[in-house]
């Protein structure tokens, strides 16, 4: 996306949460680049964990092939002697999938109601889909729900913490996919945090950001990142205020090994859309003004990472390049 390409469109919508989806209030869920291109499809597995085998073979199928849709009047994954072959659900997993395979059926739906909800968005605010990615806030997730979403073509996902960025690191790196951190960084946890991210899109301080760019001195391509403005001027959220944004933007740009890709915010937690949209304009504006700036290394600062399930086509019209989602595609967490 270039300069040229940055559209914005009136208010529609209502609320915004917190960074990694956790409901806030009147608030739903939560978050840059890489390649928009869909993994080649991997081989089916069954209940048992062995790959190669047809779902159609699998004993626990219903007969939609989803082998973990639950059943009218039952419990999830059917009978009780069948619950035994994949493992006793604990009171947090009941209702939800347990393995990759009984994944895919949800998580297919759930991006399919994204997708549609982003297409709406950007119909109605007059700009092309493509111009607007989806990015999956996979906090709590497990590893299987995450795989069957990059495999069914979603490979931009957000982990919020360290701990479960690094956790979930090995799990996934078989995959083409691209991972954001859209939650706090501390500089104690920058290296574990720099083995899986491909993009730190909550720098809002140059301390911070002077300790991504010596952690990644030797790197050639050193590591995307994005300024985290606290556009909402809500206490509770984290990021640089507005009016110090493009100063700092200027000096994470000017540091050797960051890419400055755009700015991330969290939208106000409001159910006046207009303050809402306010909000996000902000951003806007603010990108606006450094990507035109001239100062190297911000003509590709073009990003904006803002959008949530509850105000996502308020973001869209107000310019968002990325859109974060959690419980709306995987459901709830356990």
């Amino acid at each position: 996306m270039t300069p040229g390409d940055l559209t914005a469109g009136a208010p529609d919508g209502n609320s915004a949460g917190s960074p990694d989806g956790a409901p806030t209030g009147a608030a739903a869920e939560q978050a840059g680049g890489g390649p928009d291109r869909e993994p080649a499809e991997a081989s089916p597995v069954d209940a048992a964990g062995i790959p190669g085998r047809a779902l159609a073979e699998n004993p626990l199928a219903d007969a939609a092939g989803d082998p973990c849709r639950e059943r009218a009047g039952g419990s999830p994954m059917g009978s009780s002697a069948a619950r035994g072959r994949v493992g006793t659900l604990d009171s947090r997993q009941a209702g939800r999938p347990t393995g990759q395979t009984c994944w895919r059926s949800q998580v297919a739906d759930g991006l399919a109601r994204a997708r549609d909800r982003i297409a709406s968005a950007c119909a109605a605010a007059g700009r092309p889909e493509a111009d607007v990615r989806l990015l999956l806030a996979t906090k709590q997730q497990p590893a299987a729900a995450i795989r069957a979403a990059i495999q069914a073509g979603a490979p931009l996902i957000g982990e919020n913490r360290v701990q479960e960025l690094v956790a979930k690191g090995s799990e996934l790196a078989d995959l083409p996919h691209e991972t954001h951190l859209i939650g706090p960084l501390q500089t104690n946890k920058v290296n574990a945090a720099l083995r899986w991210a491909t993009c730190v899109e909550t720098v809002d301080s140059l301390r911070l950001a002077e300790r991504l760019a010596a952690r990644v001195a030797d790197r050639p391509a050193g590591i995307g990142v994005m300024v985290q403005v606290n556009t909402s001027g809500e206490p509770s959220k984290s990021g640089v205020e507005p009016a110090a944004a493009a100063a700092l933007a200027y000096e994470v740009a000017a540091l050797r090994g960051l890419r400055l890709e755009g700015f991330m915010t969290v939208g106000l937690n409001s159910d006046n859309a207009v303050a809402v949209a306010r909000s996000y304009a902000d951003l806007r504006e603010i990108r606006d003004e450094v990507a035109a700036s001239g100062v190297w290394g911000t003509a590709h600062a073009v990003e904006l990472s803002m959008g949530m399930s509850a105000d996502l086509e308020i973001a869209i019209a107000e310019g968002a390049t990325i859109v974060r989602l959690g419980t709306a595609v995987f459901g709830p967490r356990a």
